[in-house]
Formats: C-alpha cells, sequence, structure tokens
C-alpha cells in the first residue's frame, strides 16, 4: 500500500471495536428488512407458500421448503422483519386460513386452485395491478372486510414475538405500504420500535400519497407507537422519489420537509430490482457507476430513469432544500433490503441465486430470457443487498435505534463491516481500528450525524473489514456532495484508502485492482486486495458556507456474478449484454454538515 495525494493511514490488523467496559460499544448486526410471504398476494401468485414465522425460521438457520426442495441459510441473520404489503393482506387471510371470512368465494378457489404461471400473472394484472396503479386504489371484490386486515396482521405480530430472542435475535414487526401512482414506485417499508403496534396497518388503498402515510404515523406516535419508514427502490419512481413539490403539487415548505425527515431516516440502497445509488448514464465521471443498474425497468409502466430517480442525486437536491427552507426533507442514511418474494430472508449469495419472484425467475432459462412480469429482465436482476447497523446490542430497542440514528450502512451482499467518523479534532492516522473508533465518538461524529457548527475543515476517518467468506477489499472511496451560494449542485469522488502499490495517475484515477476471476470455472483468488482497510481524509477544500454531505463507499476486488455461476454450471455461453465480473460494495450512511 502506498499513500497518494489524499491523506490515509493504513494497518493490516483489525482490533474490534470499543471494550466491553465502553458507555458507546456499538457491534455491526446483519439484517432483513424487505422480505414478503405468501401472506403477499403477489408473492402466493408466484407461488410462495412459507408464512412469516416460516420466514423468520429460515433467516435463524432451520430449514424450509421452497419449490420442493429444503433450503437453509447458511449464514443465520442477526435481525430480519417481515414487510408483507399492507394491501390485500386481509384477502390473504381469506385465501390462506379455512373457515376466515370469504375463504369460499369463488374467486379465491380460483386464487388456490391456479396451477399455470401464465394464468396466474393475467389473474395478478386483472385484480391487483389494475387497481393498484391508479389514482384510486381499490379492494378487489373478494375482499371480505378490515377484520380480514386485522386478523392477518395479528399473524404478523405473533411471528415476530414468537422468533424475537433478545440478545441472539431480533424479530422486527413491519410491514409494506405500497403506494404507486402513476405506476412510480413510492414503496415505503414501515419498522416498529417493539410490540406497541396499531390494530392494523394502512395500506395505499387508505391513503395513496407519502404523506397520508405520515399523518398515520402521526396519529400512532401520539399514541406512544413508534415507527420509522424506509422508501425502496427510488430508480423505479418516474422521478417521484426526491419531488420538488409535496404530494398536492404545490411547492416544498419546511412542514413537508420537516414530516418527511423525522418519519423517514432511510433509504433503501439496493434490492433485487437494482442498484439505486447512482447509473452510468448520468454518472460517467463515476467508474463505479455502472454497477446492477438494471436497465430493463424502463421496459414497463412508462419508468424511464431520471438523474433525479437516484439517491445521490437525491442527498445534494435535499442540501439544496436545506439551504432555501432550513430543513433538509432528504436527510437520508443508507441501508439494504432484498425485496424478495420467496419468503427467504437475505438469500444473498452470488454463487447460489435462485430468483426472487417464483417461477418468474426460479430457473436458469427464465433468468437468462424471461423477465418478472412488469418490472424487469430476469438477466437484469440483482441478489438484492443486506441491511447494516451499528447497535450497542441485538435488541429490538437497539436496533430501531440504530435505524432513527441513521448509524447505519448497506451492503450488495457481503457482510463488509464499514465505518466512518468526521469532525474537526479527528486526528489524522489512528494507531489502529480501536483508536479510531475511541476517537470519532469522542471527537468527532459517526455516520448519520451532523458535524454541528465548525469553522475548519474536517477530517473523516474511515475503515472496512472484508466478509470472513467474501472477497478482498480494493478501495474505500469518500463522496463529497455540496451546494454553493447560488444553489449548484457539486459532488466529488476522493479514493482515501487503497490495496496495493498502486499511486493516483495525473488524470486524478487509481488504477484498477486487477482480476482474478476464471471465467471458465466461476472462481477467483484473494491474492490481491486487502482483507482490512483503514485511513483518514480531510477535506481542504471545505467551505463553512456551504451545506455538504460525506458518505464513504467500500468496494471489494472482481468477482464473478450470479449470471456467470449460472452459465458455468449448466455449459451455457456468458451473456453477451450483462456484466461477467462485479465489484460488490458496501456504503456508509452520510454525514452531514450545515452553516
Amino acid at each position: 500500500m502506498k499513500k497518494g495525494s489524499a491523506h490515509f493511514a493504513i494497518v493490516f490488523v483489525f482490533c474490534g471495536l470499543l471494550s466491553a467496559q465502553a458507555a458507546d460499544e456499538r457491534h455491526a448486526y446483519f439484517g432483513e428488512t424487505h422480505l414478503h410471504t405468501s401472506y403477499s398476494l403477489d408473492a402466493y401468485l408466484g407461488g410462495t407458500r412459507l408464512t412469516p414465522s416460516d420466514s423468520y425460521r429460515y433467516a435463524k438457520g432451520e430449514a424450509v421448503t421452497v419449490n420442493g426442495k429444503e433450503v437453509f441459510h447458511k449464514r443465520p441473520l442477526d435481525f430480519a422483519a417481515v414487510t408483507d404489503h399492507a394491501e390485500y393482506i386481509g384477502e390473504m387471510y381469506s385465501t390462506l386460513n379455512e373457515g376466515a371470512p370469504g375463504h369460499d368465494q369463488q374467486l379465491l378457489k380460483d386464487l388456490r386452485s391456479m396451477t399455470d404461471l401464465e394464468e396466474r400473472q393475467k389473474w395478478f394484472m386483472k385484480y391487483v395491478v389494475s387497481a393498484n396503479r391508479g389514482a384510486n386504489p381499490q379492494h378487489p371484490p373478494f375482499f371480505a372486510g378490515q377484520e380480514t386486515v386485522k386478523s392477518a396482521w395479528q399473524i404478523i405480530i405473533d411471528a415476530a414475538e414468537k422468533h424475537n430472542d433478545p440478545g441472539k435475535f431480533t424479530a422486527l414487526i413491519g410491514f409494506e405500504w405500497s403506494g404507486a401512482p402513476k405506476g412510480g414506485n413510492l414503496h415505503r417499508n414501515v419498522i416498529f420500535r417493539d410490540a406497541n403496534v396499531p390494530d392494523s396497518p394502512i395500506s395505499y388503498i387508505d391513503v395513496n400519497r407519502e404523506d397520508g402515510l405520515w399523518q398515520w404515523m402521526r396519529k400512532q406516535e401520539a399514541k406512544g407507537i413508534k415507527a420509522l419508514a424506509i422508501p425502496h427502490n427510488s430508480n423505479a419512481s418516474k422521478g417521484m422519489m426526491f419531488p420538488s413539490s409535496n404530494a398536492a403539487g404545490d411547492p416544498m415548505d419546511k412542514d413537508y420537509a420537516q414530516t418527511r425527515q423525522h418519519f423517514e431516516p432511510l433509504i433503501e440502497m439496493m434490492q433485487v430490482k437494482g442498484n439505486s445509488e447512482v447509473h452510468r448514464k448520468f454518472w460517467e465521471a463515476d467508474e463505479f457507476a455502472n454497477f446492477e443498474n438494471a436497465d430493463s425497468i424502463q421496459n414497463s409502466s412508462g419508468r424511464i430513469f431520471k438523474k433525479k430517480d437516484f439517491v445521490r442525486e437525491g442527498l445534494k437536491i435535499g442540501l439544496g432544500f436545506e439551504q432555501k427552507l432550513g430543513v433538509n426533507p432528504f436527510k437520508y442514511g443508507f441501508i439494504g433490503g432484498t425485496d424478495n418474494h420467496n419468503g427467504l430472508m437475505s438469500d444473498l449469495a452470488e454463487d447460489s441465486f435462485i430468483g426472487a419472484h417464483g417461477p418468474e425467475d426460479g430457473s436458469v432459462e427464465v433468468r437468462r430470457t424471461g423477465n418478472v412480469t412488469g418490472w424487469i429482465d430476469g438477466k437484469d436482476l440483482s441478489i438484492g443487498s443486506i441491511a447494516g447497523v451499528w447497535a450497542t446490542e441485538n435488541t429490538r430497542a437497539a436496533i430501531w435505534d440504530a435505524m432513527k440514528r441513521r448509524e447505519t450502512f448497506a451492503s450488495s451482499g457481503p457482510r463488509i463491516k464499514v465505518r466512518l467518523f468526521g469532525g474537526v479534532d479527528l486526528p489524522a492516522d489512528p494507531a489502529d481500528a480501536k483508536i479510531l473508533v475511541r476517537q470519532g465518538y469522542e471527537l468527532g461524529v459517526p455516520m448519520g450525524g451532523d458535524l454541528g457548527s465548525i469553522g475548519a475543515a474536517p477530517t473523516f476517518t474511515v475503515y472496512a473489514m472484508k466478509d470472513q467468506d467474501g472477497a478482498n477489499l480494493d478501495r474505500i472511496q469518500i463522496i463529497k456532495g455540496w451546494v454553493d451560494k447560488k444553489g449548484e449542485l457539486h459532488e466529488k469522488i476522493v479514493n482515501v484508502v487503497w490495496s496495493g502499490k498502486r499511486t493516483v495517475g495525473s488524470n486524478g484515477k487509481l488504477p484498477v485492482v486487477g482480476n482474478t476471476v476464471d471465467l471458465k470455472t466461476a472462481k477467483f483468488q484473494n491474492t490481491i486486495g486487502n482483507t482490512v482497510l483503514m485511513g483518514s481524509w480531510k477535506d481542504e477544500g471545505f467551505d463553512s458556507e456551504q451545506h455538504a454531505f460525506y458518505y464513504a463507499r467500500a468496494i471489494e476486488i472482481p468477482t464473478p456474478r450470479w449470471s456467470t455461476y449460472d452459465a458455468v454450471r449448466n455449459n451455457l455461453p456468458l451473456l453477451k449484454d450483462v456484466q461477467a465480473t462485479i465489484q460488490e460494495r458496501a456504503w456508509t450512511s452520510p454525514i452531514w454538515y450545515a452553516p
């Protein structure tokens, strides 16, 4: 390793976190925040029969049966949340439970008896998509009343209560509000802090814009119920995830911005329908922007990508609003999730990907040549991402509190541990990871925090530790975004620390790390890269009058993509129009500065 123009230090020994006696001891926990079971109508139509309880069992490492095969999680999770669609969970209660109101309706008998995929798709389009993506979504004719919603919700609650094991495994209670005005994805996962939850969730049928969801959350908050919402899949939002107006179409005001920031501390960075950080079309200067871009999302529902559909641009737009309104509506930390519709929590392994939508992507052939109806071509699917939090213990309260304060990170699959601190008084080149963490809390702020009022350039310390079962690390970058006095938005990418003896060139770029992947065998070697990277960077271009954010991105060496494993295992040619190798990565939540 070598120093470049960015100021950094490298240590090859990982020293853990703070001592057990330290008040600020926080550990990395990994989990799932976006998962569908048989109580989601679209998942049921796709063949999913796992219940919420089954999904929690899988998350804990127990075997379950999917598509006639027994599967189990090779790496049990620390925490998880079932987030079935609030829309139609009552209908699913009627469908799945003999003797339930409406169970014997003919349409539900038809639903239970359908085996042909095309027939299921037509049924889904007729009774779900046509109703749920319009201006006035409504229940289908087989809805048996609000009591069925409450009954389904109680099953979800009971499953979480049964499997929650403080200190060992945290089962969070949650649901998905699946707003889709004009076909744009404005979905949110709602996660509760504890078992104090409402009698039933709210759906897109009840309120069809995000501000209606927040109003409902405010009413719950007044009753002592604590919840947060996580927007996801912004790449499919049709320009609506980071709007310039409120839900009524009026100019953004301070009340809207404050409400949004209060109830939505996090955003999902990536899921099976692609990466929402950036897209190569709009970020040509970012050499790592061509990563799981999921271009075929644009083939359905008029979802043509715009730069403002992506998280990095949304963060910059938020700075602009903060400069005007005094509040940042898009002050988002980062978290991961899969949106798996097979009931398999964080089923995240490139070398064993079986799809995430039943038979629509459940075979090699359909992943190579087919599509998930109305959404994405099979070959464009990502495996999803995993949620990481730095929390004091593995309990509901501690995990949720870490989410609320944005001390979170997202990874594209590997369990990379990554951290970021910032502050004026942070020393450069900490001696080891233990000192880095202690100084980060004592002299600065962790990721998700605010730098406060500072008049001097801040220093940022970063480290990342590879997944113990995964690939080595290529580099850590810091991405800075800021808004100038004229309201113009800017960004900068800095290579802070990297593996090997590379040096930054005159073009400001760092040479590639290399590639050990054998495309004939779908194997790679950890002979390049490093197990741990740690360093620091001082923002010499800091302007105390400019709003700014900073987040870190840790990048692995190249490894085979799931489509390459599929091809090699089945003696098929590599797909020509998707990447054969990828560089997995992890993102920290930002740190913000406001004058």
